[in-house]
């Protein structure tokens, strides 16, 4: 039987988490959750994912205690370190390869792999220690787990295959033991968690008594509200209580830190040059009026937010500070305290959750039979972001929310892993297939794609379809192909694999096609001529794809996870 233990990290933009569970696999589980900030004064289901290092780039803090001594550094001191938060919009919308680096709050850059690596391994370190504390000093290691790692479902497949690259770097996977951490979709395990909630589980804002429906046929939206970015899906439910996903997956970045961004843009308009100068002098007190914004902005009415103590001094030089305020719409100065009006709190919302609206109205155009729509992650605990979502849709659709929809993700995670066939098809984001030859006809093929073997003329560089953008795929339905080689007396068979985003490329090398991955399987045999066979099979429908491919006649085995990083 399957390790029952399992360990799920929340790895989120603003915030991080995690939970496990030590329960047997057929037991209900509540999963037990990390709670942290308490050496702070606080009492939160995640920590800032913000992380430390000192000026020789050696790991320092993470979470809350890395906020607490940064805010407590003096400019230099401050400018010395390296501080990074919200890091993980750096693998957001592009390619990925080892030699990414992003840039810390003093300007200076580090390599991304070593930053998520040892923020994992805070984690997963952290994680175990916690989990000893709690079954009377029982000692484990990580390998006694099944890991389970969310990333965003619109991630290109390079920054989920930068994850687990980053993961095993920090021990929590080890080599030829990779089915040990399962790469988990955020909106996903929320939908895995919300479907078992009752419905004293969910935000009563509209004084209703619903649900999540699991008869057979119900279809709902999840969208994950995260800081950086926002995560739609689109489930059905099958027999069995499993999901069948109906839409490709869509979001863009414009989560949580959008709003955050706005109010920043607001205060430059207030402050001018000021401003401007303060963020470069004091990033430490920049964070910290950062953070008491983050949690003033779930409520919709008016806020009041402290002016912190170098702002009002650098101020002063220039002029009384009320004067600031004079040409500006939407905020007040009352001493020593910055108002801004719900008005203007909306205004910093618009952007944002008009690109949700926008997207879910897409969705609801097609036909599908959608009945609910399920709001997760930090950012919903907005009340400015529900009530213009149920605003919106609430004639057409319920729209539900947990009670508390930061867990629903690193919780819904945890029952991920101990059963991760409970999404059992998914739609495919790319065109899948690999370069093969077929016989040349000179009224469909281009002439310099001609070659001549064994007195055969044949046409090069042929995109063989594995599988079609918008397919649905099973998650244990492999694909396979029969191969057989050019020349009778080829010892070796190699194959390369592309993906793009058209539905029907003819050739391999047309644009928008893109080499994933090769490998060569050996054919030692000859005897057969070109009537040997290689078998080739392709996992496709879960999280990462792997490929395999068999000479029939020897044995002979060759496997490739498919590489979406690329270093060029």
């Amino acid at each position: 039987m399957d390790n029952p233990y399992i360990i799920a990290i929340d790895f989120g933009t603003a915030y991080s988490g995690y939970a496990y569970s030590m329960t047997p696999r057929q037991a209900e589980i509540d999963p037990y959750l990390k709670v942290w900030g308490e050496e702070v004064g606080q009492k939160t289901p995640k920590t800032p994912t913000c992380i430390l290092f000192d000026e020789h780039e050696e790991f320092f803090k993470f979470g809350y205690e890395a906020q607490f001594v940064y805010f407590k550094m003096r400019g230099d001191e401050a400018r010395e370190k390296f501080f990074f938060e919200c890091f993980k919009m750096s693998l957001y919308g592009k390619k990925i390869n080892d030699d990414v680096t992003i840039q810390a709050a003093n300007g200076k850059s580090m390599k991304a792999l070593k930053v998520f690596t040892e923020a994992l391994r805070y984690m997963k370190e952290d994680a175990l220690k916690t989990i000893a504390e709690n079954t009377s000093g029982g000692k484990f290691i990580a390998s006694d787990f099944t890991w389970v790692l969310t990333v965003p479902a619109i991630w290109d497949p390079s920054a989920k295959q930068f994850m687990r690259k980053a993961a095993t770097h920090a021990g929590i996977v080890i080599k030829g033991k990779e089915d040990k951490l399962v790469i988990a979709l955020e909106p996903e395990a929320a939908s895995v968690w919300c479907k078992k909630l009752p419905a004293d589980g969910f935000i009563a804002e509209n004084c209703t008594e619903d649900t999540l429906d699991q008869t057979p046929g119900t279809q709902y939206i999840v969208v994950d509200c995260g800081g950086g970015t926002i995560d739609i899906t689109v489930h059905e439910v099958l027999d069995g209580e499993a999901l069948k996903e109906l839409h490709k997956v869509s979001g863009n970045d414009l989560g949580g830190q959008t709003v955050d961004r706005k109010f920043k843009d607001f205060l430059r308009e207030i402050f001018g040059d000021v401003w401007t100068e303060y963020e470069i002098q004091y990033p430490g007190e920049l964070q910290k009026m950062m953070y008491e914004f983050t949690v003033l902005k779930r409520n919709d009415d008016d806020i009041e937010i402290s002016c912190p103590y170098n702002l009002g001094e650098m101020a002063k030089k220039q002029q009384a500070i009320e004067m600031f305020f004079e040409s500006v719409q939407g905020a007040l100065w009352d001493e020593g305290a910055i108002q801004i009006t719900s008005d203007k709190m909306k205004y910093f919302f618009e952007e944002s959750v008009r690109s949700i609206s926008n997207i879910l109205k897409e969705i609801l155009k097609k036909d599908f039979n959608i009945e609910y729509i399920v709001l997760v992650g930090g950012y919903a605990e907005s009340k400015i972001l529900r009530r213009h979502i149920t605003k919106q849709f609430g004639q057409k659709c319920k729209v539900l929310c947990p009670s508390r929809p930061q867990e629903a993700i690193v919780k819904g995670a945890v029952m991920f892993g101990r059963n991760p066939a409970v999404v059992t098809s998914r739609k495919s984001a790319y065109t899948y297939g690999f370069a093969t030859a077929e016989s040349f006809d000179k009224f469909k093929h281009k002439a310099d794609k001609k070659f001549t073997a064994d007195d055969r003329e044949l046409c090069n560089d042929i995109f063989c379809q594995m599988v079609s953008i918008n397919e649905d795929v099973g998650w244990d339905q492999p694909r396979e192909h029969n191969l057989n080689p050019v020349k009778a007396d080829q010892t070796e068979m190699n194959i390369i694999f592309y993906r793009t985003e058209r539905k029907n490329p003819k050739y391999v090398d047309e644009w928008g096609v893109e080499q994933i991955g090769s490998f060569v399987v050996k054919m030692p045999d000859t005897t057969s001529g070109r009537k040997r066979v290689v078998k080739l099979k392709i996992q496709f429908g879960f999280t990462e794809m792997t490929a395999t491919g068999t000479d029939v006649n020897s044995g002979s085995t060759e496997s490739i996870e498919l590489d979406f990083m690329t270093n060029s």
